[in-house]
């Protein structure tokens, strides 16, 4: 086992050194620093000495990848990559183009994100399997019709209207919470009540339907044909067998979350007013501040990657077979 770890180890880290070089060459190969600072600065009336000045306050005034004025070690450290792109392996982001330091600030930003995300998670998954559980107990039934033309109805709509109608009918009209805000401590709860149903709401339609396929596939094995042989119940079958033969293909899709969990979501943030990163990450999107956006992109795709990491561990712990790979 722990050389199957190893080996997925290994693969994720020339993999998170492509990601940042792609990063990177996006960034500042694409758009060239002088690009960024007349964005910045403004087209009009922007003058040579401005562009320099505001070059030389970020650290864009080095060349790209190798300076040949510096010596030693300096000719590779002394550049922008070095300077921009390197250090994010060492959770060094530097500072945004408003003088606030990006790490403190996705530091702080956490715990709002995660206060939405981790109960979205959570309760939609367990929302997700137990009616996908209920509508394969009553598989071929007018029940089984009627769910899914549900779940295929809520997945066609769009999760701004959720949102819109959300804090239309509950906060607007009904006046039941806060249309938007955040307060820290217990005082958080009244402003999470609404972002966490809407997230639960707009990704059950979807998660249902897709699990619900993963317990039909399962239920016609011959495994289950033989549980019911020997005289089980249908409840039983379901919860204690087809469950948890259907963990492996579940797992792929939930384990690789956790870890983005941390990211926050862009719209509900956004329109609750949430201080999460996923707000953050849009504010710096809207004021064209490179830096936060180029450090979240690496952490995104650093979670992602650790994601796919835990996919693989988990796979150990439910199928014995791929410990001894």
């Amino acid at each position: 086992m722990l050389a199957y770890v190893v080996r997925r180890l290994l693969y994720a880290i020339p993999i998170l050194i492509g990601v940042n070089l792609i990063t990177f060459a996006l960034f500042f190969v694409v758009n060239s620093p002088d690009d960024m600072a007349r964005m910045q600065l403004g087209v009009k009336r922007v003058t040579p000495e401005a562009i320099e000045k505001w070059k030389a306050e970020r650290g864009y005034d080095r060349p790209l990848f190798w300076n040949d004025d510096a010596e030693g070690l300096g000719k590779a450290t002394q550049t922008i990559f070095f300077g921009k792109s390197v250090r994010m392996f060492a959770f060094d982001f530097g500072r945004a183009d408003d003088g606030r330091d990006i790490g403190r600030e996705i530091a702080t930003r956490m715990g709002p994100s995660l206060a939405v995300a981790v109960p979205v998670f959570v309760l939609g998954l367990f929302a997700a399997i137990s009616f996908a559980l209920l509508l394969v107990y009553f598989r071929a039934s007018y029940l089984d019709t009627a769910g899914v033309v549900l779940c295929v109805a809520m997945m066609s709509i769009s999760g701004l209207f959720y949102i819109i109608g959300g804090q239309w009918l509950v906060s607007k009209v009904w006046h039941l919470v806060p249309i938007s805000g955040y307060a820290a401590g217990l005082a958080s709860a009244k402003f999470l009540i609404l972002p966490v149903i809407i997230g639960i709401v707009g990704g059950i339609g979807a998660s249902t339907r897709w699990y619900r396929t993963i317990f039909l596939e399962e239920i016609g094995k011959d495994y289950v044909r033989t549980a019911r042989a020997k005289g089980l119940a249908e409840r039983l079958v379901l919860f204690r067998h087809v469950l948890r033969n259907a963990l492996i293909p579940i797992l792929t899709g939930v384990v690789v979350v956790i870890p983005t969990l941390f990211m926050g979501s862009l719209l509900i943030e956004s329109f609750f007013g949430i201080p999460g990163l996923g707000s953050y990450t849009i504010d710096a999107i809207n004021a064209q501040d490179f830096a936060v956006v180029r450090s979240m992109v690496f952490i995104g795709s650093l979670l992602y990657i650790v994601g796919l990491l835990l996919t693989d561990i988990s796979y150990t712990l439910v199928d014995p077979r791929i410990r001894f790979q």
